[in-house]
């Protein structure tokens, strides 16, 4: 019963460890989101098209659908090579605290 209990706790503590591993590549562009309708989103007030298989990462770093983005919400993404969005980070508060280097 013991290892159960353990074997429980190590499993719930693994989830929260693994949402907080981000990597957000350098060359990440800075912009502010909103859903606009299907696979379009519009960045900084351009409308642009989500990618096949774009993945939308939460603050949390859960994957999460185009309909669940909150209007302005701060994000760092990347294009694939037609220019269409591929990755999308929200910004945690202490990331948008940082400076764009960019």
């Amino acid at each position: 019963m013991k290892n159960l209990a353990v074997g429980l706790l190590v499993f719930a503590c693994a989830g929260a460890a693994l949402a907080q591993l981000r990597h957000i590549p350098a060359e990440a562009k800075r912009g502010e989101i909103r859903h606009v309708q299907g696979m379009a989103v519009e960045i900084n007030g351009r409308q642009q098209r989500l990618a096949p298989g774009a993945q939308i990462r939460d603050a949390s770093n859960f994957v999460i659908v185009p309909t669940a983005l909150p209007p302005g919400t701060l994000v760092k993404y990347v294009l694939d090579a037609a220019e269409m969005v591929q990755r999308v980070w929200i910004l945690t508060p202490q990331e948008a605290a940082q400076p764009d280097t960019r």
